[in-house]
This record gives C-alpha cells, sequence and structure tokens, in this order.
C-alpha cells in the first residue's frame, strides 16, 4: 500500500504527464508528402512482392563513395505498368534496366518512380536492376541515427559499418523500402581495398580477387530478411568458429573481430553467446536462422541486431555500456548487447512488425528477453526485480504505438514500459509454464512474417483464454498508467480503475498484509473487494509487478 505522500506525488506526475502529453500532441509537427512515400504502402509499392534481390556494390573508403547495383527479382500481384522503390535523394540512380533495356523513371524525395512499356501482369515473376553511386549519408551517432559509420581501429586501420534501422535500408542502397515486404532470400556482394574483409548477413559463399587492388566477398542470406537488417561491416577481421546443440541441431556460431581483440572476445563471448541461446531457445523457441547460422560482430557503434550477423560494441564488458540500466545490480551480471540485440533474432527479425509504428513488438518482447535470461541464471525474483528496477527509465510521454503510414515509431517506452507491460500479463495468466508455451508459439505461428499489433495482441488473447485487448490499448496507445482506486464505503472496501481506456477491466493481484494475493477484477465503477479482513489499512496491491498508480482514500 502506497502512503499519502506518495498517492499526492504519484497523481502529480501522472496530471504532469496528461499535461506533457497535450502539449507534445499540439506541437508535433505536421508529416510530410516525403513521410507518406516512405511509410505508406501505396498501390505502386503493393503491386509487386519482392522474392530475391542481389546487391552488389562497390565501397572506396577513401571516398566514402559507394556503387554498384541491386536485382529487384520479384512476383506481380497484380497488373501494373508502374511500381516506386526506394533510395536517398543524395544519391544518383544511374539507371534502371529491364530485359536489357533503360527504363525511365522520376524522382520525388527518397521515391524512385519506374515506368514499364508494357504491363506487368498478375502472377508473373520478373526482374529488373537498379544501378547507382554516391556518397551515402554518415551516420554521426549511429546506431541512433542512420547511414555509414567511418572509422578506424587500433592499428589506424579502415573500420566501415551500416547501421539504418528507422531512417531505412534505402539511406544506402536502393530497395522497397517498407517493412512489410521482407525479400525471401539474397545475395549480398561487397568489394572492399584488398587487405580488409567484408562481414554480412547469411554465410560466406566466396571471396574473389578484383582488378585494381579489391577484394569481393559474396555472402548467401537463405532466409527471409527485413532491409534493415541487411549490413556491411569492413575491416581488418579475423574469426574463430564454434557450433551449439540447439533445438534444431547443431547451430554454427562465428565471431568476426578486429584482429586486436581476438584473445578477449574468446573469453567473453564464450561467457555470453551459449548461454543466452540456451535461455532464449528455452523461452522463444528454437534460434529462427539456423540456415543461416549465428554471427557476432564487432562493430564501431554500440550495436544492431542485424540478422545472422549482430553487430557488436559494448566494448567486451558486461552492463550496457558498464552500467546497470536496471539499477539493480542484476544487469551488470551479463553482456547488455549480445543478450538484448540477439534477442531480437527472435522478435524484430523473425517476427517484424509491418509498420515502425508498432515497434513495440520489436523491442518489448526483446527487452523482456534480457529479465527471462536473468531469471534463466538467477532464479525468477531476480528477472522480476530486473523488470521492476527498468521503471525508473519510463517517461510515460507519448503512446508506445507510433501514427501509421508515416515511418513514424511511438515513444521510447516500448522498452522499459513494454517490459512491465509483458510482466503484468505474465502474471495475469498466472500459470508460467503456459505463458512460456505462448512466448514459444508466437514465434512458431507468426514464423518469419510481418505482424500488426492486431495479430499479436489476438494470439496472446486466444492461447491465455483472456480478453487482454483492453490492457494493451492502455499501456500502449495511452501515455499514463491506469491508477486503482480504493476506499471504504459503509464497512465495505470497494475498488475502481481509473483509465484512458473505456471499461478498463484489468485484473489485479491483492492481499491482506502478510497473506496470500488473490485476483480482483475491477472495473470503471466502483466494486466490492472480496477479501475477508481486508480494510484501507491493510490491504496491498501487487505493484510489484503491476505498473499501475494507487489511490486509497
Amino acid at each position: 500500500m502506497l502512503r499519502t505522500a506518495t498517492l499526492f506525488l504519484l497523481l502529480a506526475v501522472l496530471g504532469l504527464g496528461q499535461r506533457a502529453t497535450a502539449q507534445l500532441l499540439q506541437s508535433r509537427p505536421a508529416f510530410t508528402r516525403a513521410d507518406s512515400l516512405r511509410g505508406t504502402l501505396t498501390p505502386l509499392r503493393t503491386c509487386y512482392d519482392i522474392n530475391y534481390y542481389h546487391l552488389d556494390v562497390k565501397l572506396d573508403i577513401a571516398k566514402r563513395f559507394i556503387s554498384g547495383s541491386n536485382l529487384f527479382r520479384f512476383t506481380a500481384t497484380q497488373d501494373f505498368s508502374r511500381l516506386q522503390f526506394d533510395l536517398f535523394a543524395n544519391l544518383t540512380v544511374e539507371k534502371v534496366v529491364y530485359k536489357g533495356q533503360s527504363l525511365p523513371f522520376t524522382r520525388e524525395a527518397n521515391a524512385v518512380f519506374v515506368t514499364f512499356a508494357q504491363p506487368i501482369r498478375k502472377g508473373s515473376r520478373d526482374e529488373f536492376t537498379v544501378f547507382y553511386s554516391g556518397k551515402p549519408r554518415v551516420a554521426e551517432r549511429a546506431p541512433w541515427d542512420g547511414g555509414l559509420v567511418f572509422a578506424t581501429d587500433a592499428n589506424g586501420k579502415p573500420w566501415v559499418a551500416t547501421a539504418c534501422q528507422g531512417l531505412g535500408a534505402s539511406v544506402w542502397w536502393p530497395t522497397k523500402d517498407h517493412q512489410a515486404d521482407e525479400v525471401d532470400s539474397m545475395l549480398i556482394s561487397v568489394t572492399v581495398p584488398k587487405g580488409l574483409k567484408d562481414v554480412s548477413n547469411g554465410r560466406l559463399r566466396r571471396v574473389t580477387p578484383v582488378q585494381g587492388g579489391f577484394s569481393r566477398f559474396d555472402w548467401a542470406v537463405r532466409n527471409p530478411i527485413n532491409n534493415y537488417d541487411v549490413a556491411l561491416n569492413v575491416g581488418d577481421y579475423t574469426s574463430f568458429a564454434d557450433s551449439y546443440a540447439g533445438e534444431k541441431g547443431p547451430l554454427t556460431l562465428q565471431y568476426w573481430v578486429l584482429t586486436e581483440n581476438l584473445a578477449k572476445a574468446k573469453t567473453h563471448f564464450a561467457a555470453n553467446v551459449k548461454p543466452m541461446l540456451k535461455s532464449l531457445e528455452h523461452w522463444f523457441g528454437p534460434y529462427p536462422f539456423y540456415e543461416d547460422g549465428y554471427k557476432l560482430v564487432d562493430a564501431p557503434h554500440l550495436g544492431m541486431e542485424h540478422q545472422s550477423a549482430v553487430a557488436y560494441g559494448n566494448k567486451y564488458q558486461n552492463g550496457y555500456l558498464g552500467q546497470d540500466r536496471s539499477a539493480t545490480g542484476w544487469g551488470m551480471k551479463w553482456d547488455f548487447i549480445i543478450i538484448h540485440e540477439s534477442g531480437h533474432e527472435w522478435f524484430g527479425n523473425n517476427i517484424t512488425s509491418k509498420d515502425i509504428a508498432d515497434m513495440w513488438i520489436h523491442e518489448a518482447f526483446t527487452t523482456y528477453s534480457e529479465a527471462l535470461f536473468t531469471e534463466s541464471q538467477f532464479g525468477k525474483r531476480a528477472g522480476q526485480e530486473y523488470i521492476h528496477g527498468q521503471r525508473r527509465n519510463i517517461q510515460n510521454d507519448a503512446p508506445i504505438i507510433g501514427p501509421y503510414g508515416v515511418n513514424t515509431e511511438g515513444s521510447g517506452d516500448m522498452y522499459d514500459k513494454g517490459t512491465n507491460v509483458l510482466n503484468m500479463v505474465r502474471t495475469i495468466i498466472n500459470d508460467d509454464e503456459k505463458w512460456r508455451q505462448m512466448l514459444r508459439g508466437l514465434g512458431q505461428t507468426f514464423y518469419h512474417q510481418t505482424v500488426t499489433t492486431a495479430q499479436i495482441v489476438g494470439y496472446l488473447n486466444q492461447q491465455s483464454g483472456k480478453d487482454l485487448t483492453k490492457v494493451f490499448d492502455q499501456y500502449l496507445r495511452y501515455p499514463t498508467i491506469p491508477t486503482l482506486e480504493i476506499r471504504q464505503e459503509a464497512g465495505q472496501l470497494q475498488a475502481r480503475w481509473v483509465a484512458s481506456v473505456p471499461g478498463f477491466n484489468m485484473p489485479v493481484r491483492v492481499r491482506v498484509k502478510g497473506g496470500q494475493y488473490s485476483f480482483i477484477q475491477p472495473s470503471s465503477q466502483f466494486q466490492p473487494i472480496e477479501l475477508p479482513g481486508a480494510t484501507t489499512a491493510n490491504l496491498e496491491v501487487d505493484t510489484f509487478n503491476y505498473y499501475i498508480g494507487v489511490l486509497v482514500d
């Protein structure tokens, strides 16, 4: 039970949150046509379904220049004679080639519109190739902003990487830049100066010397991949390998690190990767990309969930750059970037949101994977303490779900508030094994698919046998948290929810101090609390597992 002073402070904070949100909504800039071109699935984008890419690029590091081509192989979903692909306006489209002929195209913002001389018929499989070049945007604060990172290692050798989630893969290569359409497979060919290596997604097929002092690295991706996951990592890399006896058999592990980091990588990665895989396969099901293997790659930025080639930049230390985001101590017992970014292989890479507005599907479940890993290593209480500690990072500043169709994500609360929501759902279900099977079932049901919030919530409703829609609506679509209001009326203890969602009725655990928790299910109207011996003085609400306000009158 919260004390009175704490209650007044809580209500004041909630009120400030509501006013701040109102100001935020009033000051939000209008979205532009460029935002809609990037974020909306118009008929010019849905008319073709991408099946295969061959991205073939050459990197001139000294000039920070990229050139090359991308082959689009697709299936027509309807008759069409015009389509859209995407490439940032600072990069030059040199030509678009179809059946040996150059096609006419126009550009608007970062969208490119191609016109075919004859209609492409529904159901036909076809292809065209885009040739391009230019100086791609340089990311100054990767991975939080997008582009290419140009750095040097401790020996002064070039070290280059990509990071483009949110901003879009079209910041450095031509693609249909929308999360809803994942290519089925891909070949990534990267030509770099001799003496350097490129590490990209999938498996290395071959290395070929190229005239002029270059080498070409061909990487084959056999699984569907989202375009923001497609990566190049160029540097003075060396590698070592291992394998993990996983649920689907041996999983190949490859570690690509700068030569200077080899010794510490062998120790540090061994301490984190296999325990991570054991834990997350237990909770989420088999690693989703056995055909492409698992790689961890030294990166000149903090980290990113590049599918089957996870970017690592946490400086070989536990925590998040040496700090515990939960302030509980549990976060200092493992490497945050290895656990979190690898967790995205299940949520973000295997299960991908169709619209970036639903990116909570990636980040809430992946942040939750940190707690599940903690639980696997140190027990359930430790995992729950870690989640509870993450509340210190929650802002309650805006809805977690962003506006659709304009390539805009919602509040950063999708991480820490999101994981608290999932812990509440687990608490409501009150059956840990059932909850684990539900998590595993998500990976199986939506294997290699793009999804919506409605699909995820609908699945959880169906599997739990409970209607959790209003719970998710409250926490995902509104910035403030619900408050459980308790009063004593004519000797009878009563409770109701004060929430933004009409008819909010989340079950919550309460107990008489020192006793066992039991569930009550208040609504938006005061109802009696059937708990023998309970009074306003001795009633305890499970605020450890529930991220809610409590007001006792």
